[in-house]
């Protein structure tokens, strides 16, 4: 080589990626497909797959073929719970860069319309979100996507705990739209995941008092372990009493009741307990959502206690103040994490996340 000549220095731009893919054809019908992800474009990112949390929605996906109006029509990749590394960048990138691990919000909107511009952007009339019928998820070895909704992860936060802030944001949202403050008295009906993380975000936003209620008395071990001051198995005792008694002091009973009640286990016996839980004044919050949508609730007595009710619908900029949690020690993830399949083994991940509801938290597949 002559001193005139020179290396070129420019990376080779990358070159799209096979994926092994997990795809959902039918109910309880997972088929292996090989799949095409494409290199990055501007602003994009590609992820190497390393974990992906099991969520209920992909569960019933799995056994109805709907939630709601959402229908599986065609077949669909589920997985929104995720974390891995990134492999490419495409050209603009500059929050993250190759070898980083990451964590992906799931939830994409236009960016452009009202809501966005609020800064409200999980009611985008535009939004797309990873396995909600037509979009396909994350359950791949790798994944593409835009690189502001993908975030880097501390070293400190293991990779299972990158996978769920996903629900994390859920409870954080919660604990927002529910003004959780210090000093606050709390009830959370259903103590599964999303109610667990609720917990947590309530705990961290000043609740002192946090009320779990469920059924079965393993997840009640686990909400008390991650925050709740007190526990309720709805199988053998009066809920509305026992909340009444803690929250009563020395006010008539007809005053007792929590700052803030929360739905997180979408049937309609804690839809009802979570309207008539709070204080006059107080405030009840449905994360989770009956499956019929037409249901019988005691509207007047809620009414004539002033109680607010808010509803949710995913969240919005709560990734960094997930990722900060977490990071500071005020959340633990990693303690939901129940159950463990190789990704070669997502079928019996999903049958078993199925069958064992009752027996199990989250499960978590490791892809990579």
């Amino acid at each position: 080589m002559t001193s005139t000549e020179s290396v070129s220095t420019t990376p080779a731009a990358p070159e799209p990626r096979t994926s092994r893919t997990s795809v959902l054809h039918g109910t309880h019908d997972l088929r292996w497909e090989t799949r095409t992800v494409a290199a990055p474009g501007p602003r994009e990112v590609r992820v190497r797959v390393r974990r992906i949390g099991v969520c209920g929605s992909d569960v019933h996906y799995y056994t109805h073929g709907r939630i709601g109006s959402f229908v599986v029509e065609a077949p669909l990749v589920l997985g929104h719970e995720v974390m891995g590394v990134v492999e490419a960048v495409g050209e603009g990138v500059t929050r993250v860069g190759v070898g980083d691990r990451v964590a992906l919000e799931p939830g994409v909107p236009c960016r452009r319309c009202v809501y966005c511009k609020r800064g409200e952007y999980n009611l985008c009339p535009g939004m797309t979100f990873m396995a909600t019928p037509p979009v396909d998820g994350a359950l791949g070895e790798y994944v593409l996507w835009p690189d502001d909704f993908v975030f880097p992860l501390p070293d400190t936060l293991s990779d299972d705990a990158g996978a769920l802030l996903e629900p994390l944001a859920v409870g954080v949202w919660a604990a927002r739209r529910g003004e959780v403050g210090p000093g606050d008295r709390v009830a959370v009906f259903g103590a599964g995941p999303i109610g667990c993380t609720t917990i947590q975000a309530a705990r961290a936003a000043g609740a002192t008092t946090i009320i779990a209620v469920d059924l079965e008395d393993f997840r009640l071990d686990l909400a008390r372990r991650v925050g709740a001051t007190h526990t309720i198995n709805a199988r053998t005792a009066d809920v509305l009493a026992v909340i009444h008694e803690l929250t009563r002091g020395d006010l008539p009973l007809s005053h007792a009741g929590v700052d803030v009640a929360f739905e997180t286990a979408g049937s309609l016996p804690t839809t009802r307990l979570t309207l008539a839980a709070p204080r006059p004044g107080g405030r009840a919050v449905l994360v989770g959502l009956p499956p019929d949508p037409e249901v019988s609730l005691d509207i007047v007595s809620a009414a004539s206690r002033e109680a607010t009710l808010r509803g949710v619908f995913r969240y919005a900029n709560c990734y960094p103040a997930a990722i900060a949690l977490v990071q500071s020690g005020a959340v633990d993830l990693d303690a939901l994490v129940t159950h463990r399949y190789a990704f070669g083994d997502t079928p019996e991940a999903f049958a078993f996340a199925d069958r064992e509801k009752r027996a199990s938290m989250k499960v978590m597949i490791e892809v990579g």
